[in-house]
């Protein structure tokens, strides 16, 4: 059931542009039903009426309702072509379908909207911001726990000054993520673990399966199965237990 449409004294006379939404949002040609069949509902609720009123986009009406057009009807066709139409003021019955009445409005397609879409790019924009400052003063031992997120092992010998300026970089590509990453504490401690074992403090199994200490092969914990060893480290390292171990290894760290 579509929304009750716009009051017709907000509604504003000007030229409008739409757009598909989606994946795949820029086919050559995509055409949207523009009028009631059996295959394809094209009904609007009017509220005030209390009725469901068919839908029709013809050419040479004024109104996009079947029951508001006299005379015989030239049906038009609603085509995107590669992934934008333009709409000009001219033509109100095909706007006021596809901005009021069209049940796939916020669906398949939206109308360009200049005040929505500066909200978002200020919004994109301060997130960055945001992700920027973090980084730029965010300590090695964190950036590098987030880098080996997105690059692995590579992390391990690249200098600090390289470190600062991929993370830097990272949070300009993608700030949400960085933002995510730098707010989770067990991606600190899963690097801490992986930096004890680069280390030779601790050492995993062959088979993924256990941690010991490697001084002198004692068990710390045994792998969950099916689970990250470092994963299932940094989550060890919450216990009582394990928190007495993190302190160990941070002094020998030091």
């Amino acid at each position: 059931m579509a929304k009750k449409a716009t009051n017709s004294s907000s509604w504003e006379i000007k030229d409008r542009n739409y757009y598909l939404t989606g994946h795949n949002n820029s086919p050559l040609t995509y055409k949207i039903p523009s009028r009631h069949t059996t295959r394809h509902t094209l009904l609007w609720f009017d509220s005030e009426k209390n009725e469901q009123r068919e839908l029709r986009y013809a050419t040479n009406q004024n109104s996009p309702f079947k029951d508001e057009q006299a005379g015989e009807a030239t049906l038009g066709h609603i085509i995107f072509r590669d992934g934008t139409m333009e709409v000009k003021k001219e033509n109100q019955a095909l706007q006021k379908i596809l901005s009021l009445y069209h049940p796939l409005k916020d669906v398949k397609f939206r109308e360009h909207d200049p005040i929505e879409v500066a909200e978002d790019e200020l919004g994109d924009l301060e997130l960055s911001i945001d992700a920027l400052n973090a980084a730029r003063s965010m300590d090695i031992d964190q950036a590098e726990a987030i880098l080996r997120v997105e690059m692995g092992s590579r992390v391990t010998s690249m200098s600090s000054k390289e470190i600062k300026r991929d993370i830097l970089l990272f949070a300009q590509r993608n700030p949400s993520m960085f933002l995510e990453l730098a707010n989770d504490d067990n991606v600190q401690l899963r690097n801490f673990a992986i930096r004890a074992t680069e280390a030779n403090i601790l050492k995993l199994a062959d088979d993924q399966r256990t941690f010991n200490w490697a001084s002198n092969g004692r068990k710390l914990m045994t792998v969950p199965f099916d689970e990250n060893p470092y994963s299932a480290m940094a989550a060890f390292f919450k216990t009582d237990e394990g928190l007495e171990i993190f302190k160990s290894i941070e002094k020998k760290f030091a």
